[in-house]
């Protein structure tokens, strides 16, 4: 698209632009409109977006209009209590627009919503039993908001989540009993979290991990005494991290010494 193309003053239909013929020629003795900055007609929405903030009490005309991207920037300045209806909008733009200025409870309708982008940003405003349904949404990304957000303790309806980013969420947060089923999850992004929550009796439990990053955070978090079985661990920086620590330790004066 060229600029010369973006500075075009068409409709969304892609025909030039009358002002001789609007409704709202009025307007613009009064600087209230103007051709290729703010127009209700024009096919850009920044362009019909500054038609509304100039013309706010106009919005409410267009929340019927066949285009849909109007409907959309005319739902942010409509009345509120025309918006509810724009809840059942064939565009997914239009309903989030109107449930975004809608009180929460308008919100519950569109949990189920067909579109990911609509479910992503409900997820993203409910909280607490409200995000109950969404627990087994069908998009993995709105399970993840789900799971940073829902009451700790419902994380155990999602321990055992199909995708791992999901649970590696749940891992993050849920109490710390829920940990142990989590510590043998199959991806090991999983339990690299699980590594840093557990309490120091339930770190050994770790220390046979197939993956070195798993035992390199143990490293971390295991005390001194406990480096000795990971000392000639078959990764590299595994090693190297047990060196450093018992080297640390070693230097540490003893209570005697104090």
């Amino acid at each position: 698209m060229t600029t010369t193309d973006i500075d075009e003053a068409r409709d969304w239909q892609g025909n030039e632009i009358d002002c001789a013929h609007c409704a709202h020629r009025a307007l613009a003795a009064t600087g209230r409109c103007a051709l290729q900055r703010a127009c209700v007609l024009d096919r850009y929405a920044r362009r019909i977006d500054r038609f509304f903030a100039w013309n706010p009490r106009l919005a409410n005309d267009y929340l019927g209009h066949a285009h849909f991207e109007l409907r959309a920037v005319a739902a942010r300045y409509a009345d509120i209590f025309r918006l509810p209806r724009l809840l059942a909008d064939p565009d997914e733009t239009v309903r989030w627009n109107a449930a975004a200025r809608l009180p929460q409870r308008y919100l519950l309708r569109l949990r189920t919503d067909p579109h990911r982008e609509v479910r992503i940003r409900v997820a993203a405003r409910l909280e607490g039993t409200d995000l109950l349904l969404m627990v087994h949404d069908a998009d993995y990304y709105v399970r993840q908001i789900v799971a940073g957000r829902i009451s700790a303790s419902l994380l155990p309806l999602m321990l055992h989540d199909p995708e791992a980013e999901v649970r590696r969420v749940v891992a993050r947060r849920i109490a710390s009993e829920w940990l142990m089923p989590l510590a043998a999850d199959v991806d090991s992004r999983v339990r690299i979290e699980v590594t840093k929550r557990l309490s120091t009796a339930q770190l050994p439990w770790l220390m046979k991990d197939a993956d070195w990053r798993v035992r390199y955070e143990l490293c971390n978090r295991l005390d001194a005494t406990q480096l000795e079985d990971l000392r000639d661990d078959p990764d590299p920086l595994v090693r190297a991290k047990v060196a450093e620590r018992l080297s640390t330790a070693d230097s540490l004066p003893t209570v005697e010494e104090l």
